[in-house]
C-alpha cells in the first residue's frame, strides 16, 4: 500500500504532465528546412572531390580538347577515399562527375568526351560506379558535380545543348542509387566573346527532382542550398538560412555579400554551403604537396562554417595515382583530432541552469533541454518575449573560450541578436561576446575566460526564440581568439601592391635565364581586384619584345584569388617579363603580392 508522500507525489506529477501536454510548441515562424535540408545541415562537414583530366595536366579550368587518353590513374582507389572521409568525420562525399572541359567520370552516352573514350581501362572504367559503391560500404552519403559549362560539347552555346544537358543529368542521376546532393557549378571562363548559352535552369531543376526527388540542389542561389560568395571557407558573421530568390536565377551576377549572410525573412530556405580546398587549387598538383591548408587555418574554417550556420565541404583531391595523398591525409588527420580534443569536454555539463521565462511554465519546453543532446528538445519561451535569458551557474570557477548555441530550425531561424555575459568570482559581470544570427550552429570565439556563471541574452528576435543546445568548450590548439589569430603576420597588402589597370608588370631577373613557366599572386583575398586575362611578354634586352601569351586567361582566380602556376609549351629564354591586363575584376585597379618565374624544380 502506497504512503501518503507517493499518493501526492504521483498525483502532482499526473498535474503536471497534464498541464505541459496543453502547452502548445511555438507556431513555425516564416521559411523552413525541408527534410532533406535539415538532415543535409546536420551531416555539417562533407568531402569534395574535383577529379578528371586537370588531374593530369595541372590546369584549373580543362578548354575541353585534352585527348580523352590524358585521364590515366594508375591505382584508383576509391574506397580509400571513403576510408579516409569516414575516419575524419565526414558524412558524404561529392565528386566532380563533370567539370568545364565537359570530359565524364562516366560513359555517358551523350558525350564523346567521357572515360569510354580512354584507354584507361580499355575504356570499361567507370569512376562514378566505384565511388558510389565505396560510399555505400563506409556508409557515407554520394553527390554529384556536373558542371553546365561545357567547352567540349559541340551543342553549347545553342538551344539543343539544354537537352543535351537534360539528357546528361538524367543518365548520371539514374544510374547510382540515391544521390544526396546535385553541384551545379555557375562559373564560365568564356569571356565577352565566347559562346553565349542561356541555361534552362527551370528544366534542369526538374530533371534532378524527377530523377532524385531527395536531393538537395547546390548553385548560387539553391534552391536546397546557396554558395557561401567565397572559396576561402567563410561564412558570413551573420548568417540566415533564408534569402530571396524569386527575382535571380542560378549562376548569375548575384551580389557575394547577400550569397554570404542570406536575408532576414527571406522568402526561402537556401542555407549556406561553404566550399574550400585543403590546397591553393582545387585540383591536384605535385607543385602544391607543400602548400596545405596549416591546421589553425583548418579550425578557422571550421569555426567560420559550421560554427556560423553553414556546412563546410572540404576539397581533398586525389593525386594521378587516384589515392588521397598521404600529406592531405595526415592533415585531415590532425583535424579531426583537433575537434574531437576541443569538443569532447562540454564545460556546461552539469550546470544549474534557469531562464528568464518558460513557455507555459512547462518542463516540456524547460531551459535544461539546452544541455541535454537530443535535437528536438528545446527551450522556448511565451509568444509575444523576444528578448528572454538563460542563466548558466558553476559549482566552481570554469575556463573556456568557445561557447555554442544552436536553434531548432525545423521551427525557423529567428535571432538577430544576443549577447554572452560572464560572471567572475568576485560577482561582477562582464560581456565576452555580443553577436547577431544564430540558426542551426552558431560557435563564439570569446576571450579565455573564467566564470562561476554565465548568461546569454537574446536581444532580437524575430518571434519566440526556440534554442536547443548550448555549451562551452575549450580550444588550447588553434591559437584563434574572437579577433583573429592569437599570433601570425598581418594580412594587410601594402598599397604598393594595388597596380592600375594602365600599368603592365615588368620584372626583371637581373641577367638571361630558362624560363618553365612563371606565377601570378594576387593580393591577399583579391582585394584590389585580380587579373582574369592578360598578355605576357618576354625580352632580352627590354627594348625588342616577343609575345608569349595573348589574352590568356586566370582560371578561376575571381572566385579563388590564389597563386596560379602557368607553364610554358618549351623552355623560354629572357632576362624581362611583362604582364598586361587585358581584362581585371576591377575597372580601375589590380592586386599582387607575387610575380616570377618557375624552373624545372619549382613546378
Amino acid at each position: 500500500m502506497k504512503n501518503l508522500f507517493e499518493i501526492l507525489h504521483l498525483a502532482a506529477a499526473t498535474v503536471l504532465v497534464a498541464g505541459s501536454c496543453s502547452v502548445r510548441p511555438p507556431a513555425p515562424y516564416g521559411a523552413l528546412p525541408s527534410d532533406a535540408q535539415l538532415k543535409w545541415q546536420k551531416m555539417e562537414t562533407n568531402m569534395f572531390i574535383h577529379f578528371g583530366p586537370n588531374t593530369f595536366t595541372s590546369a584549373e579550368w580543362g578548354d575541353g580538347t585534352e585527348s580523352a587518353d590524358v585521364f590515366a590513374p594508375s591505382d584508383l582507389d576509391c574506397r580509400q577515399w571513403a576510408a579516409t572521409a569516414k575516419a575524419v568525420g565526414m558524412k558524404g562525399i561529392i565528386i566532380t562527375a563533370k567539370h568545364h572541359d565537359g570530359f565524364c567520370l562516366w560513359p555517358n552516352p551523350v558525350s564523346g568526351h567521357t572515360v569510354a573514350q580512354s584507354s584507361w581501362r580499355d575504356g570499361q572504367g567507370d569512376v562514378l560506379k566505384e565511388l558510389s559503391e565505396a560510399c555505400r560500404e563506409y556508409g557515407l552519403e554520394f553527390g554529384v558535380y556536373v558542371s553546365p559549362w561545357d567547352r567540349n560539347d559541340p551543342h553549347y552555346g545553342t538551344d539543343e545543348y539544354n537537352d543535351v544537358f537534360r539528357r546528361t543529368l538524367e543518365d548520371v542521376l539514374g544510374r547510382y542509387g540515391e544521390v544526396f546532393e546535385q553541384w551545379f557549378d555557375g562559373a564560365c571562363g568564356e569571356g565577352p566573346n565566347g559562346k553565349v548559352q542561356v541555361y534552362d535552369w527551370n528544366l534542369f531543376n526538374s530533371t534532378v527532382y524527377k530523377m532524385q526527388p531527395d536531393a538537395v540542389i547546390f548553385s548560387n542561389v539553391g534552391p536546397g542550398c546557396r554558395w557561401v560568395g567565397n572559396e576561402y571557407g567563410s561564412a558570413g558573421s551573420t548568417c540566415w538560412g533564408t534569402m530571396n530568390v524569386s527575382w535571380l536565377s542560378s549562376g548569375g551576377n548575384i551580389d557575394r555579400g547577400i550569397l554570404n549572410s542570406g536575408e532576414m525573412n527571406g522568402e526561402k530556405w537556401v542555407p549556406a554551403e561553404t566550399d574550400v580546398s585543403i590546397r591553393p587549387g582545387w585540383f591536384w598538383r605535385e607543385s602544391e604537396n607543400s602548400r596545405l591548408k596549416s591546421l589553425g587555418n583548418l579550425m578557422k574554417i571550421y569555426y567560420e562554417s559550421v560554427g556560423r550556420n553553414s556546412l563546410l565541404l572540404l576539397n581533398v583531391p586525389p593525386d594521378t595515382r587516384g589515392h588521397i595523398y598521404e600529406a592531405d591525409s595526415l592533415r585531415l588527420m590532425a583535424f579531426r583530432a583537433a575537434l574531437d580534443y576541443v569538443l569532447s569536454v562540454n564545460y556546461a555539463e552539469g550546470a544549474m541552469i534557469s531562464a528568464s521565462d518558460v513557455r507555459g511554465d512547462s518542463e516540456m519546453f524547460s531551459p535544461a533541454n539546452l544541455l541535454d543532446e537530443d535535437y528536438d528538445s528545446y527551450w522556448a519561451v511565451d509568444d509575444g518575449i523576444t528578448t528572454p535569458y538563460v542563466t548558466l551557474e558553476f559549482d566552481s570557477p570554469r575556463t573556456f573560450n568557445r561557447v555554442m548555441l544552436q536553434e531548432y530550425i525545423p521551427l525557423g531561424q529567428r535571432v538577430y541578436s544576443f549577447t554572452v555575459e560572464a560572471m567572475s568570482e568576485d560577482g561582477e559581470w562582464t560581456e565576452i561576446a555580443r553577436e547577431t544570427t544564430i540558426g542551426y550552429k552558431r560557435i563564439v570565439l570569446v576571450p579565455q575566460t573564467t566564470a562561476v556563471a554565465l548568461r546569454v541574452n537574446i536581444t532580437g528576435s524575430l518571434a519566440c526564440p526556440v534554442l536547443n543546445r548550448l555549451a562551452l568548450y575549450q580550444d588550447n590548439i588553434s591559437g584563434l581568439g574572437p579577433e583573429g589569430p592569437v599570433a601570425g603576420k598581418d594580412c594587410f597588402i601594402p598599397e604598393e601592391y594595388i597596380v592600375p589597370v594602365s600599368e603592365a608588370k615588368v620584372l626583371d631577373l637581373g641577367e638571361v635565364k630558362e624560363a618553365d613557366g612563371f606565377f601570378y599572386t594576387p593580393a591577399d583575398l583579391g582585394q584590389g581586384g585580380c587579373v582574369i586575362t592578360y598578355n605576357l611578354e618576354v625580352s632580352l634586352d627590354g627594348n625588342n619584345w616577343t609575345a608569349v601569351f595573348k589574352d590568356r586567361m586566370f582560371d578561376n582566380i575571381v572566385n579563388n584569388p590564389v597563386r596560379q602556376d602557368v607553364r610554358f609549351t618549351s623552355p623560354v629564354k629572357m632576362r624581362y617579363m611583362r604582364m598586361t591586363p587585358v581584362r581585371t575584376s576591377d575597372p580601375d585597379t589590380y592586386g599582387i603580392s607575387g610575380f616570377g618565374i618557375l624552373t624545372d624544380g619549382s613546378l
